[in-house]
């Protein structure tokens, strides 16, 4: 295992995040979920990461009783604040030192800080009160996680000097959404990073065929997915890589990827580039919302709307429909599409919109 010095301490460069263990009927499934963590402690890993909110409130209190029997100063724990529930940040302080059966916090964070919410962070006493936790002891280390705007990242990393910083960061947000400039923000600032999401919820670890062969063919004894870790624990701001395994043969993966010494060469980088280009090309409809296939459509079914949720769906996962669908403003719904194919012959794009629909139809089944 690769470890990285952060001000006093030593900590393993992969870091074990606690949001998607292994679940049997609705719950965490404790035995297989604590081999999990047994296996990360045997392979070094000693950052654990879990929140209030994972796993339906379950993921504090699982970790807390599977690492009680390790000494207490073998591994650091980070947790967060999301003002958004409803326990006040004083009392959700108190119960998460219980669940997590300890009297300190190594890591703690302000949760999901964005425009809407980052403010209340601080006009309502939440980052004053861990700052006081942190000179009592009660917190070695805080920081925040965001899924902000550049311009609001930048300002809430200037309300404080913080200890550190997560952030969305992989190679596909770094090529084509704003990581690159997040990742700048906090460089500048000197502020370590923390990433989450490297393997974009699992996306980066299955390509397409013809996205997956120049990576093959450059190192044919790295997973997909060990590409995606390898790019972020390459940057030099990067302090801890999360993974939220669910199986030990993940677990097995990263280990051997943490502990490969090998370095990630920009030869390397560019032969990633250039497969996350293909990938997005081919997987992401080219749908410029121009509204040409709207007006002669007879079930009323608001294209543009629908594609960009198709995209979305591509990139995060089915979760995203299900979740995102019921919101999408369109009188008509993929299931409506009745592949009359007026659409195709309108489209400026050549899109093949009737396929498109009818996968989505498919997924809302």
């Amino acid at each position: 295992m690769e470890y990285k010095k952060f001000k006093d301490i030593s900590i393993s460069r992969l870091g074990m995040g606690n949001m998607r263990l292994p679940e049997r009927d609705g719950h965490i499934d404790v035995d297989a979920a604590s081999a999990i963590i047994d296996r990360a402690i045997e392979g070094g890993v000693n950052y654990f990461d879990t929140a209030w909110m994972y796993h339906s409130c379950e993921s504090q209190k699982f970790l807390g009783e599977a690492l009680k029997k390790y000494p207490r100063d073998s591994y650091y724990l980070a947790t967060k604040f999301h003002n958004g529930f409803q326990l006040d940040h004083k009392t959700m302080f108190e119960e998460q030192l219980k669940q997590l059966q300890t009297d300190y916090v190594d890591f703690y964070l302000l949760h999901g800080v964005g425009g809407s919410n980052g403010p209340r962070y601080i006009d309502e006493g939440a980052v004053d009160y861990f700052i006081e936790q942190k000179r009592l002891g009660r917190i070695r280390y805080l920081g925040f996680s965001a899924h902000a705007s550049t311009e609001y990242l930048a300002k809430f990393a200037d309300h404080y000097q913080w200890d550190f910083a997560q952030i969305q960061l992989n190679y596909f947000d770094w090529l084509f959404k704003t990581a690159a400039e997040e990742y700048r923000i906090l460089e500048e600032r000197g502020i370590p990073i923390v990433v989450m999401e490297p393997v974009r919820g699992g996306r980066l670890a299955s390509l397409t065929p013809e996205s997956e062969a120049p990576l093959r063919e450059a190192h044919p004894e790295w997973s997909i997915a060990s590409w995606a870790f390898r790019f972020v624990r390459s940057l030099p701001q990067v302090q801890v890589v999360l993974s939220g395994m669910t199986t030990l043969d993940q677990m097995n993966d990263n280990l051997a990827t943490f502990s490969d010494e090998a370095a990630f060469t920009q030869q390397d980088r560019d032969v990633l580039c250039d497969a996350a280009r293909k990938f997005e090309g081919q997987v992401l409809v080219p749908c410029t919302s121009c509204r040409y296939c709207c007006d002669g459509c007879p079930s009323s079914i608001n294209i543009p709307e629908w594609l960009a949720l198709y995209n979305r769906y591509k990139l995060e996962g089915e979760w995203i429909i299900k979740r995102f669908a019921p919101e999408v403003k369109s009188d008509g719904t993929p299931e409506q599409c009745i592949q009359c194919g007026a659409c195709n012959g309108i489209c400026p794009q050549s899109l093949d919109i009737p396929s498109y629909l009818a996968q989505l139809a498919e997924k809302m089944k």
